[in-house]
């Protein structure tokens, strides 16, 4: 069909999109059929995008490639990690359970520790690793700020622990290992009472104590240094939380027990330990904490 010659067509198709069709007299066929024209066009365009942003079969081939490789990436990650420890069990298997087969049959049979540790979570004061205990030498419970709740705070896994070390294993030492640059102490020191709750300032107000005392006579020295004291006020007074214990008491009371504290500084690789002076400390609340048999190795 020709079109009138009142209408001029611009050499570009796709400028009709363009023309503004209201200003242009023509048969209404003529315009239906130019809008429809339009519509196609726009439908074409449309679909073009769409095919363009789902990408070539190549294309999307090559991504599901990247995402693969990504993920073999991370397990070998992970098989290096585990083929570490599977080295080190070995080593350990050669080097100490087969060099001592007695004492791995005894193992099997029985524990018989001298000491149990009570020592913080934190990855860097590993007791075996830092003292040298060898498989069986020590009962080991492990906690956020090395803390032991007092008898009358009810029942956890501490004092579970405390139970059968004392009263099944029969332990004759207690030692309580806190250390430097502890995080728990660091939460404790800085905890306001603003009413809000969490796993963590819940389990180190069992340290409030060690927190107050710190407060009293540490107050003009900067955050870290306070939190340094705290560190060594805290273990004397988890020494005496032990003692709230009738069964702990009891025995340390007959010298079948005896409690230490002990003191791990990564930042220059020493260690302090003590003993709990039961004769000389007052159990009251505040009460004087005495000890004895201080010893520094570094």
């Amino acid at each position: 069909m020709a079109f009138p010659p009142s209408i001029s067509l611009p050499s570009d198709p796709f400028a009709l999109k363009l023309l503004p069709l209201s200003r242009i007299s023509v048969p209404a066929q003529i315009t239906a059929k130019i809008e429809l024209t339009q519509l196609i066009s726009l439908r074409r365009s449309k679909c073009s995008s769409l095919k363009a942003s789902m990408g070539s079969p190549g294309f999307t081939q090559q991504l599901n490639n990247s995402k693969l490789e990504s993920l073999a990436e991370v397990k070998d990650g992970r098989d290096d990690i585990f083929n570490d420890l599977k080295d080190r069990f070995l080593s350990f298997k050669k080097d100490v359970y087969m060099k001592n087969p007695e004492l791995s049959e005894s193992l099997a049979k029985v524990q018989v520790p001298k000491f149990m540790v009570i020592a913080c979570a934190d990855s860097r004061v590993c007791p075996s690793s830092i003292l040298g205990f060898q498989p069986g030498e020590a009962f080991t419970i492990r906690n956020i700020a090395n803390l032991v709740p007092t008898f009358e705070s009810g029942p956890t896994e501490v004092n579970a622990a405390l139970e059968f070390a004392v009263n099944t294993l029969l332990v004759e030492n207690i030692l309580v290992i806190g250390h430097s640059c502890c995080g728990g102490i660091r939460a404790l020191m800085g905890m306001e009472d603003d009413g809000t709750t969490g796993f963590i300032k819940s389990w180190v107000v069992n340290a409030k104590n060690a927190k107050v005392k710190t407060k009293a006579v540490a107050s003009t020295l900067d955050f870290d240094s306070q939190c340094k004291h705290c560190e060594k006020v805290s273990i004397n007074h988890t020494l005496v939380n032990l003692l709230s214990y009738p069964w702990i008491k009891e025995k340390v009371e007959k010298e079948e027990l005896s409690i230490h504290g002990g003191y791990y500084d990564f930042t220059d690789c020493s260690f302090e330990k003590w003993t709990l002076d039961y004769r000389g400390t007052e159990l009251e609340e505040n009460g004087r904490i005495a000890t004895k048999d201080e010893v520094f190795w570094s």
